[in-house]
């Protein structure tokens, strides 16, 4: 930090020492060998004469010397320029009336006849100051070094800070989206949902208080309350395929499934289970999988099932996937997919696989290979037989990106190409109620038919269910999923 040579005050920058330097300008003269200041030039002169008198003559041998300031010089006319040039306006002050003023510099005692020059020369001193700290002060460019260095390290430090701060923000969005958060799961949903509709008047208070008590009776009891469910779809499709065939060359349903779909409680996360009652209501019509299912008598609720899979979990089954739920499903929204149900069937000695078509097969980033291989689990034998094959085959649940849906049938048309039929959760029950009428039509089955062009997802995941496991298999199939996990699908 530059210091001024006159008053030793310490400035920031050399701006602020410019302007420093130009109020001492606009001073009284002052004596160049000592401290005084005069109001005028005769006064300087006075106080020069009598504090300062000219010295003697020099010694004899002895060169001249500047009776000012002692300088010597190699003669007296050098002697007498140098007088002339470092102290002029003490010899020889402006003569009266001329005007002219004499502006000295504050640093070296050099006369200008302008205010400009001055201001120009002191910028030199300033200049020359400032290099000669850097020559002088050898350590000084490792400091800047250094302090360079820190403030980097300390911009770094901030840039970190801002990074951890939005990656906490982003995941704590995901934790949001996948319902990890803790904002409550299946009850608390329900609950404030049935608050907002109250208040916005859409639901009766007798109403509400009527549901909530069947919600908390049915919580207890962990069974459906099956307000969302649909019965009998299969069947009115059996008679709509026997009487309206039309451009459908054959067609395979599975046994009698039940549609279940969202309800107020797990709305925007629930599909997963809710595919999972679709499955369950068939797999219980099924007699062939009553010894597996003989503790299941009813459709468990979605606590229910988030309990049943921790509990697969606790047996050992895919513990990789546990641990990114934290071990932890009841109370909480999150999403669950084909891996879950995977695990979830298999403890219930369930034999079943999961098929992966993780990549498009057909143009326009379709999927063939996946109608082919659904068509294959219906009918091993497509030739012959009847039209409508109302088979024992359980149905499929199909995951993809952010949903899941459940497959229930297949058509084959008569120019050969393939359509799947699907229960989807997010389809409401006064929509697949359309499907019982008996004045049913192909305008209703649009809710359920897909055909190739309409599955566009980049992968999809399909579990399948088909016989049961012997509990050494059971077992195997365990230790299996301790080793190798399946791709998530989210």
């Amino acid at each position: 930090m530059p210091l001024c040579e006159l008053c030793g005050q310490a400035l920031r920058t050399e701006p602020e020492m410019r302007r420093h330097l130009r109020a001492h300008l606009e001073r009284e003269p002052r004596c160049p060998l000592c401290p005084f200041s005069a109001p005028g030039y005769d006064e300087l002169r006075g106080h020069v004469d009598s504090a300062h008198p000219e010295p003697g003559p020099a010694p004899a041998g002895g060169p001249p010397q500047c009776p000012f300031c002692g300088e010597t010089g190699a003669s007296g006319g050098q002697v007498e320029a140098h007088v002339r040039s470092r102290h002029g306006h003490l010899l020889d002050p402006p003569a009266p009336g001329n005007g002219q003023q004499l502006y000295e510099c504050p640093m070296c005692d050099l006369v200008c006849a302008n205010c400009q020059i001055l201001q120009e020369h002191v910028d030199l001193h300033l200049e020359e100051h400032r290099f000669s700290e850097v020559d002088i002060n050898v350590g000084g460019s490792l400091s800047d070094l250094e302090l360079a260095q820190q403030l980097q390290n300390e911009d770094d430090g901030q840039q970190g800070l801002e990074e951890a701060r939005q990656e906490r923000g982003e995941f704590q969005k995901l934790q949001r989206q996948y319902g990890l958060d803790s904002s409550g799961g299946y009850k608390q949903q329900s609950l404030k949902n049935m608050e907002r509709e109250v208040a916005r008047g859409r639901m009766q208070p007798s109403e509400y208080h009527k549901r909530r008590a069947d919600m908390m009776e049915s919580l207890a009891f962990g069974v459906d309350d099956g307000k969302t469910k649909t019965s009998g779809v299969i069947e009115a499709l059996c008679r709509y395929y026997q009487n309206e065939i039309k451009d459908v060359r054959r067609v395979w349903l599975s046994t009698g499934v039940d549609h279940f779909h969202s309800s107020l409680g797990d709305r925007g996360w629930g599909c997963g289970y809710r595919n999972f009652q679709m499955l369950l209501s068939s797999l219980l019509r099924n007699d062939m999988y009553n010894d597996c299912l003989r503790d299941i008598t009813l459709i468990p609720c979605i606590p229910k099932i988030q309990s049943m899979i921790e509990d697969a979990w606790k047996e050992g089954f895919d513990p990789q996937g546990a641990s990114q739920f934290s071990n932890r499903l009841h109370g909480t929204k999150a999403w669950i997919g084909a891996c879950e149900i995977y695990s979830l069937l298999t403890s219930l000695r369930l034999k079943c696989q999961i098929i992966d078509f993780h990549k498009p097969t057909g143009p326009f980033g379709t999927h063939p290979h996946l109608f082919e291989w659904v068509l294959s689990y219906y009918s091993s034998n497509r030739e012959g037989g009847t039209k409508v094959v109302c088979t024992p085959k359980p149905p499929i649940y199909m995951q993809h990106q952010g949903h899941s849906r459940t497959i229930v049938g297949i058509e084959e048309r008569k120019n050969r190409t393939l359509c799947l039929l699907i229960f989807d959760p997010g389809c409401p029950s006064h929509e697949m109620q359309k499907l019982l009428k008996q004045s049913s039509d192909d305008t209703s089955l649009k809710l359920l038919r897909k055909f190739v062009g309409s599955l566009k997802n980049k992968q999809y995941q399909i579990v399948a269910v088909d016989g049961e496991l012997s509990p050494e298999e059971k077992v195997a199939r365990r230790q299996a999923s301790q080793v190798f996990t399946a791709e998530r699908i989210p």
